[in-house]
């Protein structure tokens, strides 16, 4: 597949009179939380006695393989309303191994995608982790690893998912793609308040020892845009003009707050975990719209019939896996998150 495959033209530049138009590379970058994507074998020192064929869920091998194809669906399914070839990269949480990735990777539209993955094993009791999926046609990967959250009350009795950090060139760009899934709202929020403030300085270092590399964070954080792991530990802000240096866009506030859309349903009311923030050197902040780098062009929750329930009780929510113990063949009680970033021929 050659580089042009990640390319669309569309007219972009607008002027009074007429359209102008220009040749421009796309791609997208996504988020998915996968919901608990298990295989049947225990995992030595893992709580994964749920997801055994005698475990409450009683996942069988036809559970195992009916999850891991939906969740390839859906993957292959980002990004393609803009960009016919799919997403260039995926994070995803609630992946439990390697093997489960192997799996994953390993379906055959994901294969003909030529999918691959990056995941390290973490300490978490339940075993769940994050992992990156990329295309390494579109993003090349230059380095990866893991950074552990830490416990800032000097707590050492629980563990909790680490920080994924994936460096690479997409489109001639120097990126960071750093995947998170912040402690659970079964939690205090400063557990949350940690995990902001120790993404902050992971990516302030970054930025120091690269001022030009272009960082993305992404995840299932748990808290809504508003709240303070977003807004003040993280620094993510709601509007481009408020981000300094350091700081972070997040888009996803103002579809949350002012469109009223979000990513899981609890109790009838929608919250946006599942968010994708971007540094200030991919941000169009003067309008020009010059494209010379990767800038953010759009951003939305993607959302397809097949992933919504269509009647009964929670009727217009995610289509989980299984609910109130009932394996209904869903996808996730999350909806993935879409960004396309575009840059110049």
């Amino acid at each position: 597949m050659k580089k042009i495959a990640f390319t669309f033209v569309c007219v972009m530049l607008l002027a009074a009179s007429a359209c102008v138009r220009a040749q421009i590379q796309c791609h997208a970058v996504c988020f998915y939380n996968l919901e608990n994507i298990f295989d049947t074998v225990h995992d030595y020192g893992k709580n994964d006695f749920d997801f055994l064929p005698n475990g409450s869920y009683h996942w069988t091998k036809n559970k195992y393989e009916n999850k891991l194809k939906n969740m390839a669906q859906v993957i292959c399914d980002l990004g393609t309303d803009k960009v016919p070839y799919g997403a260039s990269i995926i994070g995803v949480s609630e992946v439990e191994n390697d093997k489960v990735m192997e799996d994953l990777c390993s379906q055959p539209n994901m294969k003909k995608r030529g999918y691959k993955f990056i995941h390290f094993e973490g300490p978490d009791k339940r075993g769940v982790d994050c992992a990156l999926i990329y295309n390494p046609k579109a993003f090349q990967v230059t380095k990866a690893f893991h950074k552990l959250y830490v416990y800032e009350d000097g707590d050492t009795t629980h563990a909790t998912r680490p920080f994924l950090c994936v460096q690479g060139i997409l489109a001639g760009d120097p990126l960071t793609v750093i995947v998170c899934h912040w402690p659970s709202r079964g939690a205090e929020g400063i557990f949350r308040e940690y995990g902001g403030r120790q993404v902050r300085a992971l990516t302030d270092s970054i930025r120091a020892a690269d001022p030009d590399m272009r960082i993305m964070v992404m995840g299932d954080m748990n808290d809504d845009p508003d709240n303070a792991s977003m807004a003040k530990c993280l620094g993510a802000k709601r509007k481009m003009k408020d981000v300094g240096e350091g700081d972070f866009y997040n888009p996803w506030w103002d579809v949350l707050r002012k469109d009223g859309q979000g990513t899981l349903s609890y109790q009838g009311a929608w919250n946006l975990f599942d968010q994708i923030v971007l540094s200030k050197n991919l941000l169009d902040l003067d309008g020009a719209k010059d494209y010379s780098h990767l800038t953010l062009f759009k951003y939305h929750i993607f959302k397809r019939d097949y992933l919504i329930q269509q009647e009964g009780k929670y009727k217009g929510t995610p289509k989980r896996t299984t609910s109130g113990g009932v394996w209904l063949n869903g996808y996730s009680d999350h909806l993935p998150t879409v960004t396309y970033l575009v840059k110049k021929l």
